[in-house]
């Protein structure tokens, strides 16, 4: 044990720290976010994925605005939708997962109300026509009608805002101000709402608010059936569908002991009590049947056009909501990264009405921090002792129990114990402990790779850790060349897509761009937006940097050009990509602040590399390249484009299109950069006849080339305008 007393030390710190997670002293951030993807796991893996159909979606979608008209509707329109479920359908609750906030002035009764008032205030056979028209024009009035007596729940929202307006009328508390003095609750407390009209609401009398519970990654994992605002409470929309369904039941709040942490709501009715666990903050954690469209969805429209078989929503509980592009309430939720918000509430009534809502009572963190506490001691005292084949075993072993007893929490008792902390405990010990050795003998080593690998390719990396005293990251001057790459028209290519499309593009772009990178020995910098960076010559020496950077600029061209047809076959667009390449001697070195810093490279070559990228465009070409980098290269053929004074240079500089390699550039290619030479020659002559037809033969050639068309452009004015005596040919560009 001696021996092993280091190991022995770390082990019961991470089990300390690891037990403080647990029991809430500190949390960690990591942990939270693994329990989490863990939860998500549990649920996708346990989930029926099966359709209720007890819960039906009546949708407002395409197919149903194409047939009434745009949203918002006329509240008749409403009115006789609502009509048609209870009546001719007789479903036993209706539930609205959109609010009526604002008053109904579609039909006109709002103008003739105020043509009655100041134009036809004494013609009395007007005030006649429009008193009586009034009920039908009223249709506010309409829907209020209505809901009275019928089986409705509207729905509303908080708001956390700090100036939150106050909007509608909410309904009666479910309980009043002062209902749980002296309790220790923690319900989550609103600053606003926005709620229905008050005839609205007080002819339906029940609603909830649909506000879910949003964890830190954005993901809906629970709703809170109870909220608290202006000291008064108010229940969900799903909890007040359940009460309307169990005919106005009951509802009361389930402590435990005295002053204890509210732990349950139970909803009273004449069958029984129906138990709803909850947590502190009475959050019911949603009990995921499966991925989008886990319930049946029928268009309102075809409510509304008697289209639908009775039996299909007698007796059901219909929920309104709304799919169609724009009015959809779309959610991050454990089984879908993008799932409709209505089904958030079908999901918990189904789950209320099945009995099947996961708990997390408070006495699972005692059974929690036993269960680390055995694990811990057992693997810290017996992992030094064993071999690396009985410590994986073993390890192994502690995983399998550990995972199997949650699961068995979790599917036979429908508790959820939670498994992050309890297994990255059994990762962590049992990583520290057959990496002891290992770190202990390579420690110098090991510590330069995991310094440098932050910022360089693992290839790179393997090469520096054969001699590490060689390299630092303290910064030098040092001759690279640096590449900066663009997608072209960008932002209305992406304004085009949907966010996962754009994303997946991104990602397969960004990947065989940075492989390209990698392979041809190039440090990638960073990623700006759309864009790339990359440099090559440190922090490995490379005398062949200008080389290896054009060769991977081209490269890049030819796959961009490949990766059109599988995009094409996706329904993706084609992109196209500027590369700009220059050499010089730059800063390079480990930059930033204490907060944060990277391996990078500044200077006035850096910053005309990345001008270079964005004048691709004006000269129609893919790649532009540096004069510094275009005399390194002396086997490759280059078409001198201009001769340019980049914002905030004075010396011009020669830039370059690469052609490629000369022994592979076609004979009538290289015929056409003479000819292209002499006519530059002839341009900056100020040989304007000769130039301008020297010109016309190139375009003859190649109509569609941009070049040409630019010096066209520029011959023809100045042919009309002549320049000063002074000119030397240079362009000037102001702008980056």
């Amino acid at each position: 044990m001696r021996k092993h007393f280091p190991r022995i030390v770390l082990g019961l710190l991470c089990l300390f720290i690891l037990l403080g997670h647990a029991s809430w002293n500190w949390r960690i951030p990591f942990i939270s976010v693994l329990e989490d993807y863990l939860y998500d796991a549990r649920v996708r893996v346990s989930m029926p994925g099966t359709v209720d159909d007890r819960i039906v979606i009546v949708d407002i979608d395409e197919k149903s605005l194409a047939g009434i008209g745009r949203w918002p509707w006329g509240r008749n329109v409403i009115a006789e939708l609502v009509r048609k479920l209870t009546d001719d359908y007789q479903v036993a609750v209706i539930g609205f997962d959109v609010v009526f906030a604002e008053p109904d002035d579609s039909s006109g009764l709002k103008v003739l109300d105020r043509i009655a008032s100041e134009a036809l205030q004494g013609d009395a056979a007007f005030q006649r026509a429009l008193n009586g028209l009034r009920p039908t024009l009223d249709y506010d009035r309409q829907l209020a009608d209505t809901l009275r007596g019928r089986p409705v729940v509207l729905g509303y929202h908080f708001s956390h805002e700090h100036h939150a307006r106050h909007a509608g009328l909410l309904p009666e508390p479910v309980f009043p101000a002062g209902s749980f003095a002296g309790r220790n609750e923690s319900f989550l407390s609103w600053q606003g709402f926005g709620a229905n009209l008050p005839e609205l609401q007080l002819a339906a009398g029940s609603a909830g608010h649909f506000n879910p519970l949003v964890d830190p990654d954005g993901s809906s994992r629970r709703v809170p059936l109870v909220v608290k605002y202006q000291d008064a409470y108010y229940e969900a929309l799903s909890l007040a569908v359940v009460r309307r369904l169990l005919g106005n039941s009951q509802l009361s709040l389930g402590f435990p002991d005295d002053g204890a942490e509210i732990e349950w709501v139970d909803v009273h009715s004449d069958g029984g009590v129906l138990r709803i666990p909850v947590d502190d903050e009475a959050g019911a954690l949603v009990p995921y049947r499966g991925p989008a469209k886990s319930f049946p969805y029928i268009s309102a429209v075809d409510v509304l056009n008697g289209a639908i078989s009775p039996e299909t929503l007698a007796g059901r509980i219909v929920l309104v909501g709304a799919s169609a592009p724009g009015l959809m309430d779309l959610r991050t939720t454990p089984v879908g990264g993008v799932y409709p918000g209505v089904e958030v509430h079908a999901n918990l009534i189904g789950g209320m009405l099945s009995d099947t809502i996961k708990a997390r009572p408070g006495y699972l963190m005692a059974l929690e921090l036993v269960g680390m506490l055995l694990v811990g001691i057992l693997l810290v005292l017996l992992l030094p002792l064993l071999s690396p084949f009985r410590a994986s075993l073993l390890a192994l072993a502690a995983l399998a129990l550990t995972s199997g007893f949650n699961y068995a929490l979790w599917y036979g008792a429908g508790l959820v114990l939670p498994l992050a902390p309890t297994l990255l405990l059994i990762l962590v010990l049992y990583a520290l402990n057959m990496s002891w050795g290992f770190f202990v003998e390579t420690h110098a080593k090991r510590q330069f790779a995991d310094l440098f690998g932050q910022y360089v390719p693992p290839e790179l990396v393997d090469e520096m850790a054969k001699d590490p005293e060689s390299y630092s990251m303290e910064g030098r001057n040092e001759e690279l060349t640096i590449l900066f790459s663009d997608i072209r028209s960008f932002t209305a290519l992406s304004e085009g897509m949907n966010p996962r499309e754009l994303t997946q593009l991104m990602n397969e772009y960004l990947g065989a761009m940075t492989a390209l990178v990698r392979a041809n020995r190039g440090t990638l910098d960073k990623y700006i937006g759309d864009a790339i960076m990359a440099f090559w010559g440190a922090p490995v020496a490379d005398p062949e940097n200008a080389r290896h950077a054009l060769s991977t600029a081209l490269a890049m061209q030819r796959v961009v050009r490949e990766l059109a047809e599988p995009f094409r076959a996706r329904g993706w667009p084609e992109l196209h990509i500027g590369i700009g390449l220059n050499t010089g001697v730059v800063t390079v070195g480990d930059m930033g602040s204490p907060v944060r810093k990277a391996y990078t490279v500044m200077g006035d070559a850096v910053n005309l590399a990345s001008r270079l990228e964005s004048i691709t465009k004006i000269y129609g070409v893919d790649i532009v390249v540096g004069e510094a980098t275009r005399n390194k290269l002396d086997d490759f053929s280059f078409r001198e484009l201009d001769r340019v004074r980049v914002k905030g240079k004075e010396v011009p500089v020669a830039i370059y299109e690469p052609l490629g390699l000369t022994a592979e550039v076609p004979p009538e290619a290289l015929e056409a950069l003479r000819e292209w030479q002499h006519f530059l020659r002839l341009y900056r002559a100020q040989n304007w006849e000769q130039a301008e037809l020297q010109l016309f033969n190139l375009q003859r050639q190649a109509p569609d080339r941009r070049l040409y068309a630019l010096y066209q452009e520029r011959v023809a004015t100045l042919r009309s305008q002549p320049p000063a005596s002074d000119w030397d040919g240079v362009t000037a560009f102001q702008s980056k």
